[in-house]
């Protein structure tokens, strides 16, 4: 091949590769929207778990996608310059670590003149910058801690408190990660513009509790998962128990009439008890009609140890399509109060979050004759361990160019060629240029 022939060949690839970076900006921009209207929580625990599901992304970048997705949304010029071919992802992925809206302009240029690797090699000098000045603040952040529990008058308890910000960030993460497991958003999903339908239109529910219910709702999982966890001493099976009492009838049908109550009197839904009972300890008693207490049982494991074992080295985890938590509670496909078995081909393995689905949000699941599990919305629509495949046509390049000039883009191999003419990068020397508080570090 000539040299001629080279270099046409390389300003092709310049010029699909600025292309890319376009349609990679609306990618982008409709992750974002997603994200942001929840059209992922229609099952699914975050939108990356999503985008591993439905675009077979890793958890790792499709989670990077989503952070840099979120950021742009606050940093306009960084993503118009991706938009327009001029930065690439990899670029902007890496400014969007340090970058804020007064700091935008200064790195843009940075990415504009530098290749990507000065980027990388900036950004970790920015961050290093950032760190010395966070570190002056740490101890009077550290000596400032503090959480106060106390009750009111009618018994309700109060936490109010300061801690440090990793402790915060912690806390709010796992209060993030409880809340999406007791409950999903209740915004209206709407299909995909041209999809099959894979999913129904989910209506808010008149009974979602608010933010702040959540949050305290949240707050109890976290103790509840502390306790099991081995922080209390005493065998948590049998120190930390939630006792239900609930009517054979109702238990074997939601809709028939009975009692479904906690040991204290405060009434559970039947769903509620029947997802329990799916994976618990079990006593039944008969009272006569007076009410009185004739017989009681011992109690017995509804899956004992050794079935629960084969189902978790079965299962390997939770198997709600795009789930994959390592750790769940045995479900009966059919309810062992409606006559179902609990033998390994009736039961199935479900995290917290997507066994509650199952039962209180009428989300289905079915074993197939071949053995493998199907799932569907509560409005019936299939949900595939796998997406079925997109149809691509056999040019993509010509359907993204044809979207990049009705943009108005006119994108050449020179589109994303740096400004950078060869001399070596001194990393501190434009750290002091750039970085707001190296003047003062």
């Amino acid at each position: 091949m000539g040299l001629r022939e080279l270099d046409r060949l390389g300003d092709e690839i310049a010029v699909l590769s600025a292309h890319l970076e376009a349609a990679t900006a609306r990618l982008l921009a409709l992750i974002r929207r997603f994200d942001a209207e929840g059209g992922w929580n229609n099952g699914f625990r975050s939108c990356a778990h999503w985008l591993c599901w439905r675009v077979g992304l890793d958890l790792g970048a499709a989670r990077e996608k989503v952070r840099v997705a979120r950021a742009l949304a606050h940093l306009p010029r960084l993503a118009d310059a991706l938009a327009r071919g001029e930065l690439s992802y990899a670029k902007v992925r890496a400014l969007t670590r340090v970058a804020t809206p007064d700091t935008e302009e200064r790195l843009l240029a940075v990415g504009r003149a530098g290749t990507a690797e000065h980027v990388e090699r900036i950004v970790r000098g920015w961050r290093l910058v950032d760190r010395k000045a966070e570190a002056r603040d740490a101890a009077r952040r550290h000596a400032g801690r503090a959480l106060h529990v106390y009750q009111d008058g009618d018994g309700m308890v109060r936490v109010r408190g300061r801690l440090a910000p990793e402790v915060g960030a912690l806390l709010m993460k796992a209060l993030d990660a409880a809340r999406e497991t007791l409950y999903q958003r209740g915004r209206l999903q709407k299909a995909a513009a041209g999809a099959d339908g894979e999913f129904g239109e989910e209506r808010v529910s008149e009974e979602t509790p608010t933010f702040e219910q959540q949050q305290a709702d949240a707050l109890a999982l976290l103790a509840e998962t502390a306790l099991h966890q081995g922080l209390d001493p005493g065998t948590p099976g049998e120190r930390y128990q939630v006792v239900v009492h609930v009517d054979a009838a109702v238990l074997a049908d939601p809709d028939q009439p009975g009692h479904s109550v906690l040991k204290d009197g405060v009434r559970v839904s039947a769903e509620t008890s029947q997802r329990l009972a799916c994976d618990a300890g079990r006593v039944v008693m008969r009272h006569d009609a007076d009410g009185q207490l004739l017989e009681i049982s011992a109690r017995t494991r509804t899956i004992p140890p050794a079935l629960r074992r084969a189902l978790q080295h079965r299962d390997r985890g939770c198997r709600f399509p795009g789930c994959g938590v390592r750790y769940g509670q045995g479900h009966h496909i059919r309810h062992w109060a409606q006559g179902g078995p609990t033998t390994l081909s009736n039961l199935a393995l479900l995290c917290r979050r997507h066994h509650r689905a199952v039962h209180e949000e009428r989300f289905q699941i079915q074993r197939q004759p071949d053995g493998e599990l199907q799932f569907r919305t509560p409005h019936g629509w299939l949900i595939p361990d796998v997406p079925p495949p997109v149809d691509v046509p056999d040019d993509p390049l010509q359907i993204i160019r044809a979207q990049n000039e009705a943009a108005g883009l006119r994108l050449n191999a020179h589109t994303a060629t740096p400004g950078w003419l060869g001399e070596r990068l001194d990393v501190g020397y434009a750290i002091d240029v750039l970085h707001p508080l190296a003047t003062t570090n």
